[in-house]
């Protein structure tokens, strides 16, 4: 045999090495590939943004105040689109239900703004109207509805209406319709007018 025919027979036997080698790297880099974008992105668990002294005016559709919304701090946790305030007070200024002032220390509202979630020294106050005595309740926590005007809670419950008052556990109150359940436990004492005597 002739250098080179063993030239070329070992080219030959070496093309289809090399061959597979590039196969395989390229195979290779395309398993890595689809395998960082099948992966998800972090997911971020630190709160993203955060606004001292906020206020928000929630407008119905005739465009007048449905209820205002401020607190000290509000702080937006990205992982679930919800909000953390400090200090926050709802006030409510429907047409059709009596004005209403709630606060607390703390509270969370779900990522759809439909739910308040109200912690830790919890306090709803209305005032007087023609009809009706001022309203206070306490509690330590209180699930607060503000597109329907609806509370609602499973903890311990005080309610003072002028003399009158009202001790139970779980409530659920709607302020458009002016109702009032107490669940569990009820107890209260309503002091009668005094009479004048002629």
């Amino acid at each position: 045999m002739n250098e080179s025919t063993r030239i070329i027979r070992f080219l030959l036997l070496l093309a289809p090495v090399i061959a597979l080698a590039l196969g395989s790297f390229w195979l290779l880099e395309v398993l890595r590939r689809s395998a960082g974008e099948a992966t998800p992105d972090k997911v971020r668990v630190e709160p993203d943004f955060y606004i001292d002294k906020f206020s928000y005016v929630k407008l119905a559709p005739d465009g007048r105040a449905q209820y205002h919304f401020a607190g000290e701090r509000l702080t937006h946790n990205p992982r679930d689109d919800s909000y953390d305030i400090r200090n926050p007070v709802i006030r409510t200024t429907g047409k059709s239900a009596s004005p209403m002032s709630i606060r607390s220390d703390r509270a969370h509202v779900s990522n759809d703004n439909s739910e308040v979630h109200m912690y830790d020294h919890v306090q709803m106050d209305r005032p007087a109207t023609a009809d009706g005595r001022p309203l206070q309740l306490r509690s330590d926590y209180l699930l607060v509805l503000p597109d329907d005007d609806v509370m609602k809670t499973d903890k311990p419950v005080v309610i003072t209406s002028g003399e009158a008052v009202l001790n139970g556990v779980g409530m659920v109150a709607n302020n458009a319709t002016r109702e009032l359940r107490l669940l569990n436990n009820v107890h209260g004492t309503y002091q009668p007018a005094t009479r004048q005597i002629r």
